[in-house]
């Protein structure tokens, strides 16, 4: 996408001249001429500066009076002084006035050893205080949030955490409370601050007043080392540092800013899921089932035991491969099926087997969007996606792409998004109909003038419903916050006919230049539909000018953390490494229920994966591993239930600190996972072995394969990773569309013209609407419905508890009110929740949340798209609490 440039001007900083891209902040400017100016409340990242701390006044020649180099833009011509006598004057007032009630107590304090505060005082501060009276005194600290306690005594009042909530994840919750020296930071209604990114306010505070609860006083900088690896725990794959003590513990995750991928933010699971890594639950031996019972074995043991379920099965084994393996895992694994086994049937994603010629078509060069082409697109369109739960950083990049660069953010999603109050237009379509609402938009972009034929039964058929119509841009402060605060429970403003919306979504990507679409693989996949739902998308991609100077670009979020990767090197049915044709073609994820049932599968491998938690057909995976008693072998981290009740072998698997490898982000970047802490107990390396496991199986993959080798032995196999090695990948990664040499996956151009619907498809139990006396109810993906909710101390508050999301409309017919228990059933399957009702949920459905194993909607639905289900009320649910951890006081706001 394009970027706006910017001439270089030429200035003179303390004698030197400079060379800076005109408009550059003077405090960055400087730094090119190897001049540093003190700051405390600057941060790029952020927006707007606001020069708040005042400690980076600088001399400029014309100017009366010291200016903030943190908010004065670098001109031709200018000449700056930052050592003259009035700088330095003012730079001492300014450390002796924040001293002055600043309680130095860096001893006990967790930012002791790396805090600006402290190192400003050094180098720019007077070396001393002329200040003799008490300082003031606050209860500390209080828990700003189960996560987070705030010591208001060290507080400088920079701004850092309020401006991220208000102006970066807009959530809208910190403040500062009460006036002059009783200013302090907290909610405006004393409740905990809980968030999808608050812990970045501890990284970003620039003294300790901030600080991480489950790292508070367990180390002190010199006692720990960092290293840098990739977070896996989502598609976002943000670049961390690990904090590690002793090679062994990591007891802190920290942003490692790559603003190609993250721009420096990290969520909340990633930040604080580390703790899941030394879970007293976790695995770390060998485990074979004896009887009814696991028990701890020895490796030999457990190697022969697996070798011989999987050998015996032969061409009638199959996998399943967890989207947090690494490349090398992935390529392994399918060796060892294909090749050892001679069986075809492997897997990555809860879905059907995909067409080979879509996906190469999807994976062209000239389509792939990058991350950081959201910030200067003209468009950004999210079909099918809740960026926030399914990779969130992308939601972070969104909304700075509205905020700062005005882009139009345009939606098209089954269910309700936090996006929705940044959102020109907003279209809810019927969960499972992605590939008729795709076709509806391309239908309304064919006919500029008027509506286009058939777009009213292409709507219907997408059960297009009320959204948010084109309307003026937010009000925005000067400093790029929300005027008003952003509430996407607040009912939406309705079009009143499907077509008036789709028009005006049309309308709008018409008058983009260069779009970005972002479209979620769960939602091309879902209602069995993907190659419709793709040839959709490839049509509307040319239609909006794919490949041309302006245009569209694809980023598509696969379902796991290395989903991308995991297809590009060969997991998946009938594609062999680099997207190519297989030799045959086996069964897919959806389809090993059916076929273990029918004996056609007899041993199941898998790798880090469990088909019982998810989006996949739970309902069918019990009742075939009930029914057969099909050997399981299954690389776990958890007794989680399919191990706990099925497998017959288990085998530690790592944790990513554990592992070295690479993975695929979305955009096709190529990054490093590096090992950063030893393995616990007596966990192997996965490569390892998989490698004793296929020797044997008979087949040689080498001996103590190190993960470069294995890199190498990838890059070889899949013909656009060529040339791909550790040096070249680097620290931030590099894009394999950018790799000279690479070949590009072979594909026929995306269709010229949008595909002919077909008659209206049936999403929900076969009917297009519910029956009488029901509700269709459909699954949604949710951020904390995770392993590390389960398994880390710290994240378990925020766990989420079942409910059922209805619209006001059908909580009245059914008599229900918000927070009334109710029961839903289908068939013989029933599931007890509380009921939330929601004004932003369309009338007719109602959506449970995924991922919480018994409890989750996978436990209700089949794996279809959309069911209908039988409701009953209960009664009321009881109310539970949320709590901290008891270390700290319990409130944000300080009691008198």
């Amino acid at each position: 996408m394009a970027r706006p440039e910017r001439r270089e001007v030429t200035f003179e900083i303390d004698g030197r001249e400079v060379r800076a891209p005109e408009g550059t902040m003077l405090v960055d400017a400087a730094r090119m001429g190897d001049v540093e100016i003190p700051y405390f409340c600057y941060e790029p990242k952020l927006g707007q500066p606001v020069g708040a701390c005042r400690m980076c006044l600088v001399q400029i020649e014309g100017m009366p009076k010291l200016q903030t180099a943190c908010s004065t833009p670098v001109k031709e011509g200018m000449v700056v002084t930052t050592v003259s006598p009035e700088v330095k004057q003012a730079q001492n007032a300014v450390v002796e006035f924040l001293l002055a009630n600043h309680p130095l107590d860096c001893p006990v304090c967790d930012k002791g050893g790396e805090c600006p505060l402290q190192d400003i005082s050094y180098g720019w501060g007077p070396g001393s205080s002329r200040f003799t009276e008490p300082k003031r005194h606050f209860k500390k600290p209080i828990e700003l949030s189960p996560l987070i306690a705030i010591d208001r005594e060290r507080c400088i009042l920079c701004y850092r955490c309020v401006r991220f909530s208000q102006e970066v994840s807009e959530d809208h919750q910190l403040v500062f409370l009460e006036r002059g020296d009783r200013t302090f930071v907290g909610t405006a209604d004393g409740s905990h601050y809980i968030a999808p990114f608050s812990g970045n306010v501890i990284e970003l505070c620039p003294v300790g007043a901030l600080t991480s609860i489950p790292y508070r006083f367990r180390a002190r900088p010199w006692d720990v080392e960092e290293d840098g690896t990739v977070c896996t725990l989502c598609p976002s794959q943000c670049n961390v540092r690990l904090t590690i003590r002793d090679d062994r513990r990591v007891l802190r995750v920290l942003a490692r800013d790559n603003p190609a991928v993250d721009d420096g933010w990290l969520c909340d699971r990633g930040r604080f899921g580390y703790q899941a890594f030394h879970s007293r639950e976790r695995i770390v031996r060998p485990l074979v089932r004896e009887g009814t019972e696991l028990v701890e074995t020895s490796w030999p043991r457990a190697l022969e035991a697996a070798a011989e379920i999987l050998g015996r099965a032969g061409t009638k084994a199959a996998a399943l491969v967890g989207g947090s393996a690494t490349n090398e895992e992935g390529y392994l694994v399918q060796r060892l099926l294909r090749e050892a086994l001679g069986s075809p049937h492997i897997d990555s994603r809860p879905a059907p087997a995909p067409d080979p010629e879509l996906l190469r078509a999807c994976a062209r060069p000239e389509l792939a969007a990058t991350v950081a082409d959201i910030d200067h697109a003209d468009a950004v369109l999210v079909i099918g996606c809740e960026p926030v739960d399914e990779m969130p950083i992308l939601d972070l990049r969104i909304r700075k792409a509205v905020r700062r660069h005005g882009t139009k953010l345009l939606l098209m999603t089954p269910a309700p998004s936090r996006l929705d109050p940044l959102a020109r237009v907003a279209v809810r379509y019927l969960p499972g109909a992605t590939s008729a609402a795709i076709e509806a938009l391309l239908a309304a972009l064919g006919e500029e003038q008027g509506p286009a034929p058939g777009l009213s039964a292409l709507c219907a058929q997408a059960g297009l419903v009320r959204g948010v119509r084109p309307g003026p841009p937010l009000d925005v402060r000067f400093n790029g916050a929300a005027a008003r605060p952003l509430d996407p429970e607040q009912p939406e403003r309705a079009a009143e006919h499907p077509e008036e919306l789709l028009e005006a979504l049309a309308a709008q990507l018409r008058a983009a230049g260069d779009v970005v679409v972002i479209v979620g693989e769960r939602a091309l996949v879902a209602g069995g539909e993907e190659s419709r739902a793709r040839r959709a998308l490839l049509a509307l991609l040319r239609r909006l000018g794919v490949g041309e100077q302006t245009g569209a670009r694809l980023i598509e979020v696969p379902f796991g953390a290395n989903g991308r990767g995991l297809r590009e090197v060969g997991c998946l049915p009938g594609l062999a490494p680099g997207l190519q044709n297989a030799s045959s073609r086996g069964h897919a994820w959806v389809d090993l229920p059916a076929a273990l049932a029918a004996g056609e599968v007899s041993a199941l491998l898998l790798y880090d994966s469990d088909p019982l938690r998810g989006c996949g057909d739970r309902i069918a995976w019990e009742r075939a591993l009930r029914a057969r008693s099909a050997g399981v072998v299954a690389f776990a981290r958890f007794r989680d239930e399919v191990v706990e009740r099925y497998a017959q072998v288990v085998l530690p698997a790592e944790v990513y600190a554990e592992k070295d490898g690479t993975v695929v982000h979305p955009d096709g970047r190529l990054q490093r996972v590096r090992q950063a802490i030893a393995r616990a107990g007596e966990v192997r390396s996965g490569l390892r072995v998989l490698c004793e496991l296929a020797r044997k199986l008979g087949a040689d993959f080498g001996e103590g394969l190190l993960s470069s080798e294995v890199t190498a032995q990838v890059a070889a196999a899949v013909p656009f990773y060529a040339g791909a090695n550790a040096a070249r990948i680097g620290g931030k990664g590099i894009r394999w569309q950018e790799l000279a040499g690479a070949a590009a996956p072979t594909a026929d151009a995306p269709p010229a013209d949008a595909p002919q619907a077909p008659a209206p498809a049936e999403h929900a139990d076969g009917a297009a609407g519910a029956p009488a006396g029901v509700i269709q109810v459909a699954a949604q993906p949710a951020l904390w419905a995770c392993e590390e909710t389960r398994r880390a101390p710290a994240l378990r508050f925020l766990r989420p508890r079942q409910r059922l999301a209805m619209s006001p409309a059908d909580a009245k017919q059914w008599s229900l009110a918000n927070g009334d228990l109710v029961r839903l059933r289908v068939g013989d399957h029933q599931l007890v929740c509380e009921l939330a009702v929601r004004s932003a949920v369309p009338a007719g459905r109602a959506f449970l949340i995924e991922g919480l194993g018994a409890e989750g909607a996978e436990a209700l639905l089949g794996g279809a798209a959309m069911r209908a289900c039988s409701i009953e009320r209960l009664g009321r649910a009881a109310k539970v609490a949320a709590s901290g951890n008891g270390r700290v006081e319990a409130s944000s706001r300080p009691r008198r």
